[in-house]
């Protein structure tokens, strides 16, 4: 049996404001890298929040950002990005990527996608399924239904996992 301080759980719960900050320069390094293979100009932020290494990537010129802040190609790029520090570090990365905005984009799209389950609970549905997301966008719905006053839970598995809304 394994020993629960080995678990990517326990690794999150122990890493430090100091190991949260490296992650961060360590993702910058690797996203410099590829803004330079990709030729484009981006100013790279650095950020701790709520346990995690927050980097976003900007740009004076929306466009140099464009095909990058899609969020499948965000989520594509955040992935390699933690792979990489994962591989310096040692150590599974909660790193979340930011790239030109795209992340509080997907935010304010989550908070319209909740206000309408919350108007069909009002129109008396017994509750509201929202598409599959990832786990970070679940869990952005689970924190905007608490504060909409409803309840979220998570069902289904991969791919499929999805939230379901309804009253309290």
């Amino acid at each position: 049996m394994s020993n629960p301080t080995d678990s990517p759980a326990a690794e999150r719960a122990e890493a430090t404001v100091e190991e949260l900050e490296r992650e961060g320069d360590i993702a910058a390094d690797y996203l410099e890298g590829l803004l330079d293979i990709a030729d484009i100009d981006g100013d790279l932020n650095l950020d701790v929040r709520a346990g995690r290494a927050y980097v976003s990537v900007e740009a004076d010129e929306e466009r140099a950002l464009r095909v990058l802040a899609q969020p499948d190609v965000v989520q594509a790029v955040q992935e390699l990005t933690r792979i990489a520090v994962q591989t310096k570090t040692g150590r599974f990365s909660r790193l979340i990527l930011d790239i030109g905005g795209s992340r509080d984009a997907r935010r304010r799209e989550l908070e319209s996608l909740v206000d309408r389950a919350v108007a069909r609970l009002a129109e008396g549905a017994s509750q509201a399924s929202l598409p599959a997301m990832s786990s970070y966008e679940r869990k952005l719905v689970h924190d905007i239904a608490a504060e909409r006053g409803v309840v979220s839970e998570s069902y289904g598995e991969g791919a499929d996992r999805h939230t379901v809304i309804r009253h309290g």
